[in-house]
């Protein structure tokens, strides 16, 4: 499959089985962050509608599309796996912010994550690590990185953490 075909962006897309391909086998098991846990997110993010939120590893959609909906934010999604694009696809137009949401099939550690204000994650203390030199060479200073759960370990501890009825959540700003 070429990158182009890799890309889904427009709205709710009919893929046929070639290209319903895994790029590889995605770093995480996908598992949905409980939307209490999303809104935590975002607010501890500051987010505004100045932002431009990108969530690695972005399953179902729903942290962009909740950072479109309740602050005005854009926001992209990158997930290795097809079929969670193609869900995320269909959220982010039942959820009306098509013009300010877009998805893209994509390896996280390959995607250009620049022109992010606010990165989020759900992917795991290690592939958290493994993020580290990528979201320190790439992202801006200022820019926030909220990860539900999992933390960076030793080598870049969290400026803030907070307890979401049991969940954990975890920021680091870029300097």
């Amino acid at each position: 499959m070429n990158s182009v075909a890799a890309v889904l962006v427009a709205g709710s897309v009919a893929l046929s089985a070639p290209q319903l391909q895994l790029l590889r086998q995605p770093d995480a098991v996908y598992a949905p962050t409980p939307q209490n846990v999303v809104d935590a997110m975002l607010k501890l993010a500051r987010v505004t509608s100045a932002d431009v939120v990108y969530d690695l590893g972005s399953g179902d959609g729903r942290i962009p599309i909740s950072a479109a909906r309740d602050y005005g934010a854009r926001g992209v999604g990158i997930d290795i796996d097809p079929l969670r694009i193609r869900e995320a696809n269909d959220n982010r137009i039942r959820a009306g912010v098509g013009a300010l949401v877009h998805f893209v099939q994509q390896d996280l550690f390959q995607a250009n994550i620049a022109e992010a204000t606010v990165v989020t994650l759900y992917l795991g203390t290690r592939v958290n690590q493994q993020l580290i030199p990528k979201l320190k060479a790439e992202l801006r200073p200022g820019t926030r990185i909220v990860s539900h759960q999992f933390q960076m370990g030793e080598a870049w501890p969290a400026e803030q953490s907070q307890e979401i009825y049991g969940l954990m959540i975890y920021l680091w700003t870029i300097k």
